[in-house]
């Protein structure tokens, strides 16, 4: 990468047809709740707790889903950024002290570790379902991602187990 590029990286983005389905059956619950306390005189605990669970079930995919669409990692010549909508990290090459890289089910987890913040991200990983490829996560560049900030941070390997790597200033 040239000292004056500066280039910008998103995930890729799983379908939302997870959302929908989980919002859905919220609603169903509770319709279902509805039904049942206007003709039962006590309503049995469970289902409270059952329709709160489908609810904070379909929020937490909603907002996965919603952070994804607003991350991006962007490599510029004096330093890297990452934002998720909730997160803003920005460290100059000089601040970043160790990358762990590790294997997770879909690709691997890339940690970035400054001074006094850090952020992570994922390579790519293809989710396949019986023997077909159902949706792909991660950050289709992610590798890229991984090598350039080794290089322009000079950190060497200084550990390897069970597939983990860990870099830090020699």
């Amino acid at each position: 990468m040239p000292e004056s590029e500066t280039r910008e990286f998103r995930p890729e983005l799983i379908p939302r047809r997870g959302e929908v389905n989980a919002w859905l059956m919220t609603l169903a619950a509770a319709v279902g709740l509805f039904v049942l306390n206007q003709t039962l005189d006590v309503v049995p605990g469970w289902t409270w707790v059952f329709c709160g669970f489908l609810a904070f079930s379909a929020l937490s995919i909603s907002l996965g889903n919603w952070m994804d669409r607003q991350t991006r990692v962007r490599l510029e010549a004096d330093g890297i950024r990452f934002e998720n909508g909730l997160r803003r990290v920005r460290l100059s090459w000089p601040e970043v002290q160790k990358v762990a890289v590790l294997p997770t089910r879909w690709g691997k987890s890339v940690q970035i570790v400054g001074e006094k913040s850090y952020f992570e991200f994922k390579t790519l990983g293809e989710v396949h379902f019986q023997g077909e490829m159902r949706g792909r996560t991660g950050f289709a560049e992610g590798q890229a991602i991984l090598d350039l900030v080794l290089r322009k941070t000079g950190l060497e390997l200084v550990e390897e187990s069970n597939n983990a790597y860990y870099y830090a200033r020699g």
